[in-house]
């Protein structure tokens, strides 16, 4: 085990990046004093540890820094991030209580990785809301509105959706009606999530901008070919104008024999005339 205890005149000048992994820290106060004396810090990656529960107060606030990684797989009970510089950030985050939260802008953010489960998530939606790349897992029973409407993805152009989440319906229509200039959307497994996948799917009452206009490629890995899957491609296939390719990829958890399901997707209706249907069986 590693402990950190950073003294009070210790000064980092030079140092641009810093990963801490498995470290134990002596006080609550021990990171940040840490990254406030590394003033050109750009890189920060720290993955907690499991068993360190003493870290109730999680702040990271640090101006220059441009990329930032953080896994913390336990409870906390506030979590403060200002880093008005970033452009790359990914959160793996782990809390199922309430907990004061406060995630400030970040202006120049252009690619983010978000897999969490906590119950505040408006403070962290926003905060994100200027990225073009998005991979984003929820693993939480929520429904749609508790994201809000009042704010909108305009610069994101390639999603990432985890398919392992009970409420993934909720959170892909949501994310289709807030990115109106979406160009790619991905279905997918975080490697180390159950492939529970689509609980149910229901038709939006209405079609989102970004299928209308700007949706080119539709991707679904590890397709489990039951009826609710096949409604969310078909919903897909019927109202993207603008799809080039749509790929469809399964693995041996594929439900229904695969002739059967080419020639049931095969048939589907396609808004665009020059889509593409890829399949990759995979044995």
């Amino acid at each position: 085990m590693i402990l950190l205890d950073v003294p009070r005149m210790v000064c980092l000048p030079s140092l641009i990046t810093l990963h801490l992994r498995g470290v134990t820290y002596f006080s609550e106060d021990s990171l940040q004093r840490l990254l406030t004396n590394c003033p050109v810090l750009e890189d920060l990656l720290v993955h907690h540890r499991f068993g360190d529960m003493k870290m109730k107060k999680f702040a990271v606030i640090v101006p220059s820094l441009q990329r930032l990684s953080l896994d913390i797989p336990f409870d906390v009970d506030e979590l403060v991030i200002n880093t008005p510089s970033l452009k790359y950030f990914k959160l793996v985050h782990r809390n199922s209580k309430s907990h004061y939260c406060s995630i400030e802008n970040m202006p120049e953010l252009r690619e983010a990785i978000v897999d969490v489960q906590f119950p505040d998530l408006k403070s962290l939606i926003r905060s994100i809301a200027s990225v073009k790349r998005l991979e984003f897992c929820l693993t939480a029973d929520i429904s749609e509105g508790v994201f809000g409407d009042d704010f909108v993805f305009n610069k994101l152009e390639h999603l990432k959706l985890c398919s392992c989440a009970q409420n993934l319906s909720n959170v892909l229509v949501w994310l289709l009606k807030v990115s109106p200039n979406l160009q790619g959307l991905d279905l997918h497994r975080i490697y180390d999530h159950e492939n529970e996948g689509l609980v149910s799917w229901t038709h939006p009452s209405t079609v989102p901008e970004c299928m209308l206009s700007s949706l080119q490629t539709f991707g679904w890995s590890e397709y489990l070919g039951r009826l609710q899957d096949r409604d969310l491609v078909a919903y897909i296939l019927e109202n993207t104008r603008s799809l080039k390719t749509a790929t469809i990829s399964t693995d041996d958890d594929c439900l229904v024999p695969e002739l059967e399901m080419l020639k049931e997707l095969a048939l589907c209706s396609r808004a665009s005339a020059s889509c593409k249907l890829v399949f990759d069986l995979n044995h």
